[in-house]
């Protein structure tokens, strides 16, 4: 009986830990010369801000369809932008996930 219970644990564990890897792994980093570069075509590229009542702009927030993402248009960088209560939020195309808000 106790081998079950070791066995559930030590299974359990294996579970949690590789959720925990898992989700590590989602963790988009921006270096530092990317933000740079990202934050000056912003200013040279600006678009008007919006609202999004009833969204709270977290890393990870998902924006809805119905809002237009603008291309970034330089080197080794993916994301898309859009400004929201005049914030620059930086946006996964792939999946339409915050990735980073640069105020």
């Amino acid at each position: 009986m106790r081998s079950r219970s070791w066995i559930a644990l030590i299974g359990a564990t294996m579970l949690a830990t590789g959720t925990g890897v898992a989700m590590a792994q989602d963790t988009v980093i921006i270096r530092p010369e990317q933000r740079t570069v990202i934050r000056e075509y912003v200013q040279r590229e600006p678009v008007a801000s919006i609202d999004l009542p009833g969204i709270e702009l977290n890393i990870g927030t998902p924006v809805p369809e119905t809002v237009e993402l603008y291309p970034i248009d330089v080197p080794d960088v993916t994301y898309q932008y859009v400004v929201v209560d005049g914030r620059t939020v930086i946006v996964d195309p792939a999946d339409r996930r915050i990735v980073e808000i640069i105020r």
